[in-house]
């Protein structure tokens, strides 16, 4: 008998004053990953200026990401992914799925996504997982009435 492993990244990202979800699928966590989800977002959440937390692992800091206009990086320190938001994302979403075997990706997406539903449908669930107080006061505090 020979294992074998397929594996599908999710990528997301949180806005911490609405509660704004916004998720990709991806087949991997290089640099062209990383860079087609910032696109994604940025068409998403639309012009103006987005700081994206991210932990500092070597694909967020690839050579081969160039970062759409207006898009920053936040680098947490190393080794604290307790500071990430988005980890409590990961977190909610192995309690319901882990220990469980999918015999295909497919299955795997479609159980993801249903997870991720709950988040689309009650933004106030994203809050409550995401809005540390650290985070909501610093962009509350970067937010001009006049931009």
């Amino acid at each position: 008998m020979q294992d074998e492993y397929e594996w599908l990244w999710l990528y997301a990202a949180v806005e911490p004053t609405t509660g704004t979800g916004i998720f990709l699928l991806l087949p991997t966590r290089e640099g062209q990953c990383l860079q087609l989800f910032l696109r994604h977002l940025r068409h998403e959440l639309g012009k103006g200026p987005i700081g994206v937390v991210l932990e500092s692992s070597g694909s967020h800091r690839s050579g081969e990401v160039r970062w759409p206009r207006g898009m920053h990086p936040l680098y947490l320190p190393p080794y604290s992914p307790e500071l990430n938001p988005a980890e409590q994302v990961f977190r909610h979403i192995r309690k319901h799925l882990s220990n469980t075997v999918f015999t295909t990706l497919d299955e795997l997406q479609s159980s993801l996504i249903d997870e991720l539903q709950q988040f689309w449908e009650h933004p106030t669930v994203l809050l409550q997982l995401t809005g540390y107080p650290w985070w909501v006061e610093t962009v509350n505090s970067n937010i001009s009435p006049y931009s």
